[in-house]
C-alpha cells in the first residue's frame, strides 16, 4: 500500500500548491494586461497558463496531499469522509493562506504594491449563477474524474477550468480561497472584497449540489442491477 504523507506534509503541498496557482492567475493576469488593450486577448493570456498550471499542480502534488487547493473541493471531500475533519480545517487554512500568499508573490515580481485591494466590481445574479455553475462542474468533473479516470485527473481539471474561464460570465473563479486571494489584487484577477461573499456562496452551493447528483448519479449498483435483471 501507498504511504500517505503526514499532516505536516500535506499541509505544505496544499499552500505551495495554492500560491502557486494563485500567483499563476494573478502573475499572468498582470502581465496579459500589459501586453495587449484587447480584454478578449487579456483573458485568454489569463486562461492558458491556468489551466497549464492546474495539469502540473495536480500531477505533482496530488500525491502528496490529493491536490485540492480549493476549500470547496476540501468540504466535499470531508463530507464523503475522504478526510478527517480536523485535517480538512488545516487545508482550508493553508489554502487562504498559501492563496494570499501566492497573490503577493504575483505583485513582487511585477514590482506591484505587495498588499492592494481590489476595486473590481464583480457582483449580480449572473456572476452568482456562473460561479454556481462554475464550481459544479469542476466538483462533478473532479469526482467523475476519481470514479472513471483517475489517472487523468490533472488534465481533466486543467481542460475544464480552461474550458469555463469562457463559458462563464464570472471566468470561473470556482474557489473560495483564490477568491479571497484575488481581492487582494487590484489588477486584471480582481474583485472587490464587497463581492467575495455572493462568490463564496454560490460557490459552495455549486459544490454540494455536484456532490449530490455525483453521490447518486456515479454511485455503483450491484451487478444484478447493472445487468437489468
Amino acid at each position: 500500500m501507498p504511504v500517505v504523507p503526514d499532516l505536516a506534509r500535506r499541509l505544505a503541498a496544499e499552500a505551495l500548491g495554492t500560491a502557486i496557482l494563485v500567483a499563476t492567475v494573478v502573475g499572468s493576469g498582470i502581465m496579459a494586461d500589459r501586453l495587449t488593450n484587447d480584454v478578449a486577448l487579456s483573458l485568454l493570456g489569463n486562461t492558458i497558463p491556468t489551466g497549464a498550471i492546474l495539469v502540473v499542480l495536480i500531477t505533482i502534488l496530488g500525491p502528496v496531499s490529493g491536490a485540492h487547493f480549493n476549500p470547496a473541493v476540501t468540504m466535499v471531500f470531508a463530507l464523503r469522509r475522504d478526510i478527517e475533519p480536523i485535517a480538512a480545517l488545516f487545508y482550508i487554512a493553508m489554502q487562504i493562506l498559501g492563496g494570499i500568499v501566492g497573490s503577493f508573490m504575483a505583485h513582487a515580481m511585477f514590482e506591484l504594491p505587495i498588499i492592494e485591494v481590489s476595486r473590481t466590481v464583480r457582483t449580480g445574479s449572473g456572476q452568482w449563477i456562473a460561479e454556481v455553475v462554475a464550481a459544479f462542474g469542476l466538483i462533478f468533473t473532479i469526482l467523475a474524474g476519481l470514479r472513471f479516470r483517475p489517472d487523468a485527473i490533472g488534465w481533466l481539471v486543467g481542460l475544464y477550468i480552461t474550458a469555463a474561464y469562457w463559458f462563464t460570465a464570472s471566468t470561473s473563479f470556482a474557489n473560495p480561497a483564490v477568491a479571497i486571494a484575488r481581492s487582494l489584487s487590484d489588477t486584471f484577477a480582481g474583485i472587490r472584497p464587497l463581492d467575495l461573499p455572493g462568490f463564496i456562496i454560490a460557490e459552495l452551493v455549486g459544490a454540494l449540489l455536484a456532490m449530490a447528483i455525483a453521490n447518486w448519479m456515479l454511485a455503483t449498483e450491484p451487478l444484478s442491477q447493472s445487468k437489468g435483471q
